[in-house]
């Protein structure tokens, strides 16, 4: 296991190298100059060309690429444009927001999803079955943004439950507990706009992987062997139906890292996506390779944890 895990981390340095171009390509090639977002677009022609000598955009782009990838070899992602402070302080001052959003939303809906996924398999065909189904059919298609400004007009607008949007009451200033409760609050439209769509698609994936594992023979066998249901099922069905689960899981957080742009823009969340939006807007390039690198390692970190815990899941697994 430590050298599986040792040879997947040397891995990530080539295939991060490889990113780190792609996106510097995608990102420098694309219409649009930093410079004019950055100093307006009446500004001086000679001042022009002192900001792009001074960020080093007025060398040829090979060049430009050799001294970025020197530069995040050392652990530097450069400076920002719009802020002027490390890539890094930027970032990380956003990272904290983002990170609360995702991972509730993430554990919320593997958690309902499998219990709701084991619901319906355990009653197949039935009228809860056919209920859950339904919804999560709906849910799985309802594209986050129009979901995220449904659930703003009905709870916040019309119903005056929830704040429409930010992270805290921008009125008030809570300390402790209360500022505590205050963010839990601003959460919940937010988390649930991410929530929806994720568990849907975990609830049928669920569903459909332990309905499989109980039709085959070691489950017969274990219910012949006078196994009460629930030994039969947490014991046995469980942990087979949980491992396409836990991969599809796994490979989400990319899928949640871009749901956040749209979620975040739609409830004003100060996090990595709308970081992003800004960026995008005003050309920082920077930013926006600092976030394609962040969100890089991420999905690959992701995706190691996920094979790491099929070995948990499966005994039979073994990494070498």
């Amino acid at each position: 296991m430590t050298t599986y895990l040792l040879r997947r981390l040397v891995q990530f340095v080539p295939m991060l190298l490889g990113i780190a171009v792609a996106a510097f390509l995608l990102i420098h090639l694309a219409p649009g100059d930093p410079i004019v977002a950055l100093a307006g677009e009446y500004g001086d022609a000679s001042y022009y060309a002192f900001m792009r000598a001074k960020f080093g955009l007025d060398r040829p782009i090979g060049e430009q690429l050799v001294v970025y990838l020197a530069t995040i070899l050392r652990g530097d992602l450069g400076t920002s444009y719009a802020y002027g402070q490390p890539v890094v302080q930027v970032i990380l001052s956003r990272l904290p927001a983002t990170l609360l959003l995702m991972g509730t939303a993430l554990v919320a809906s593997s958690l309902i999803g499998v219990a709701l996924g084991v619901l319906a398999a355990r009653y197949p065909y039935s009228l809860g079955d056919f209920g859950i189904s339904t919804l999560s059919l709906t849910g799985y298609a309802i594209p986050v943004f129009w979901l995220a400004q449904m659930l703003i007009l009905l709870l916040a607008l019309k119903l005056d439950w929830l704040p429409v949007q930010g992270m805290t009451t921008a009125r008030h200033r809570y300390e402790g507990l209360a500022y505590g409760l205050d963010v839990a609050r601003h959460m919940i439209l937010p988390v649930a706009a991410l929530t929806i769509q994720e568990l849907a698609l975990i609830t049928r994936l669920m569903r459909t992987n332990l309905l499989e594992v109980l039709d085959q023979d070691f489950i017969r066998t274990a219910r012949a062997k006078g196994l009460p249901e629930w030994r039969v099922m947490r014991t046995h069905a469980l942990r087979n139906a949980l491992l396409p689960v836990v991969t599809v899981i796994g490979g989400r957080i990319g899928f949640l890292f871009a749901g956040t742009v749209l979620t975040e823009t739609v409830f004003a969340w100060p996090g990595i996506g709308r970081l992003m939006v800004a960026a995008i807007l005003n050309r920082d390039f920077p930013i926006l390779m600092g976030l394609f690198i962040m969100t890089s390692v991420t999905v690959l970190v992701a995706n190691l944890i996920t094979d790491l815990a099929y070995a948990f899941l499966d005994p039979r697994i073994r990494y070498r």
